[in-house]
């Protein structure tokens, strides 16, 4: 994919919109990571040269950190035929996401339904990165991965969400990931091209062809799963220290968090009930969790879903 979409960026064929890179004087666009050197032009701080410094001193990047761009669906080589389709397709997976360095497991599948809606999509939280206005690596509370964007109350979108499940014969899957979980010297776990491995666990799921064990938050893979999905689909190992340190359940972390959750929504009028319900029972088990292994569980401590 990656590199599809770089042979995408840089064919002058192609319509594309972009925001915050630079744009050199002979019209040509570089951004942070570009092959080769940027040349002078004009970028976010204005007029742009290499070299160029700001009033104290620092080096200005030609491209900003929350440069984007975007394309037309129809440019990329592996589009589903049905995207436009007026009647829609099926939805076998929602999947919520943010950057969480030390709580979340790089993927997890929730319960159902509404477990999925509270505890992956209302109680989710993020470090804040370039895009949004702030000191950058500050965890905020970010509710669907979308509270900028928020039309009503956080409180009613969760009741809408709720309210959905009763309309629907077959409720899609609900899956939290979290791609940038930390070791203990603050080094990224996993690398970029892993998330190949985690969506196709996801898929796997969704069409039953995976087990799942059950811990106190959700379903996680089983071990020899990921060895073999890693071997197929980017000729890597996984060990079992690797997976130890990404899928444990870190407790106190989440006890953390479930409180934090709990006091912001406590302030939301139009909160669901059932939101605090289901975050009492998770804090139950993972309470219960705690007495039985400790502050940190090993994956390989918990049974088959």
């Amino acid at each position: 994919m990656t590199q599809q979409l770089y042979r995408i960026l840089t064919n002058p064929e192609y319509e594309i919109v972009f925001s915050n890179v630079l744009l050199t004087k002979d019209g040509e666009v570089w951004w942070n990571g570009k092959e080769g050197e940027p040349r002078p032009g004009i970028n976010f701080a204005g007029e742009w040269w290499p070299g160029k410094r700001d009033e104290n001193g620092n080096e200005i990047s030609p491209s900003h950190p929350n440069a984007r761009f975007t394309i037309q669906l129809e440019y990329l080589e592996r589009l589903d035929p049905r995207y436009n389709d007026p009647h829609g397709v099926p939805v076998g997976a929602m999947i919520f996401g943010g950057r969480d360095p030390d709580t979340w497991v790089p993927v997890e599948e929730s319960f159902d339904w509404m477990h999925g809606v509270i505890t992956k999509a209302a109680a989710l939280e993020s470090q804040k990165t370039a895009a949004v206005l702030g000191k950058a690596g500050k965890l905020e509370f970010n509710p669907f991965a979308i509270l900028d964007f928020l039309p009503i109350s956080v409180g009613a979108f969760i009741k809408l969400h709720l309210d959905f499940a009763k309309k629907v014969e077959k409720l899609p899957r609900i899956f939290g990931v979290n791609y940038f979980l930390k070791d203990e010297k603050g080094n990224y776990i996993a690398d970029k091209v892993d998330k190949r491995v985690w969506l196709k666990w996801m898929e796997l799921r969704v069409h039953n062809e995976v087990e799942a064990l059950r811990t106190s938050t959700g379903l996680i893979p089983v071990y020899d799963d990921l060895v073999e999905l890693f071997r197929k689909h980017l000729d890597k190992e996984y060990s079992e220290e690797r997976y130890e340190k990404e899928f444990a359940t870190r407790i106190p972390q989440h006890l953390a968090k479930i409180e934090r959750i709990w006091k912001i929504y406590e302030e939301i009028p139009d909160t669901p009930k059932i939101l605090f319900d289901v975050l009492l029972e998770q804090k139950r088990r993972l309470k219960e969790a705690q007495n039985k292994w400790g502050n940190i569980v090993s994956p390989f401590k918990y049974d088959k879903a």
